[in-house]
């Protein structure tokens, strides 16, 4: 493997067209010089340099050796410039549902990368156990849950009104069994789901699962079954609340954060403003 250093006085004796140039170029003696030169010249067991020239000529070896020694230079310097920048180095580790993860909630991420060259999101949506398991064990830097009552560390808390919905004209008397638009295990609607139609002694069965919200919506606006959903969420989409199954308790949106301070906590409380006025609307 060539030495990068002995290769850049080589380049600069070619550029200069002396030792002594070279020298003054790298800031170092002349006898330094043409060590480095012969160095590299036992590495590649041919001479490189005519030194009787004047000016110093390469050889045919060393005009050979010339353009890939450029190029080997080239991609060192890059490969160095490459490590020194620190942009999207610190991973900041986020977790929410679905229907959080909006375009505010995008733009203020933008907003946040731009003042924090350095950070990088990873965003993860998904169902409240899987988020709270991962924020629980130093997964997640900063974690939005969907919770039946919030936790005594969580930063703030907001409530959200729930309600059973299906599709337009399927909302006025319930078929039995009745079909339901259910999450996957975790997810917090569906054992609320499942303990409503126990508690009134209706019988029900699954008809469609889905770990995204919005495959959820379409199921129900296709007229799949019945699901309880966050109000808010079904905002543009045909599906209707559920005629005379109302009386559902809120649940509430909880943001967590193991930092306080420091450009995580600063995004923590990015987040906290943009709930406050996500839930101010609803």
């Amino acid at each position: 493997m060539l030495d990068p250093r002995l290769l850049r006085a080589f380049v600069a004796i070619a550029d200069a067209g002396s030792f002594t140039a070279a020298a003054d170029r790298l800031h170092m003696t002349q006898s330094t010089m043409s060590q480095q030169i012969a160095r590299l010249e036992d590495a590649i067991g041919r001479a490189l340099v005519d030194r009787a020239a004047r000016p110093v000529r390469l050889t045919v070896t060393g005009e050979r050796l010339l353009g890939h020694a450029r190029r080997i230079l080239a991609l060192q310097d890059e490969a160095l410039t490459l490590v020194a920048e620190t942009s999207g180095t610190t991973s900041v580790r986020i977790g929410m549902p679905d229907d959080i993860a909006t375009p505010e909630m995008a733009r203020a991420f933008a907003a946040f990368t731009r003042r924090h060259k350095e950070a990088r999101l990873d965003v993860t949506t998904g169902l409240r156990s899987d988020l709270a398991r991962r924020y629980r064990s130093g997964e997640l830097d900063i974690v939005v849950l969907k919770e039946d009552a919030p936790g005594e560390d969580s930063l703030a808390s907001f409530e959200e009104p729930i309600a059973w919905f299906a599709a337009p004209g399927a909302a006025g008397s319930l078929p039995d069994p009745v079909p339901l638009v259910t999450f996957p295990p975790g997810g917090l609607y569906r054992d609320a789901m499942f303990e409503r139609l126990e508690r009134e002694r209706r019988r029900w069965y699954i008809a469609f699962t889905s770990a995204s919200l919005r495959n959820v919506l379409m199921a129900v606006e296709a007229g799949l079954g019945l699901s309880l959903l966050p109000v808010d969420a079904t905002k543009g989409w045909r599906i209707e609340p559920l005629a005379g199954f109302a009386g559902e308790p809120p649940v509430f949106a909880s943001l967590y954060s193991w930092e306080k301070s420091g450009f995580v906590g600063e995004l923590a409380d990015e987040v906290l403003d943009i709930l406050r006025r996500h839930f101010a609307r609803i």
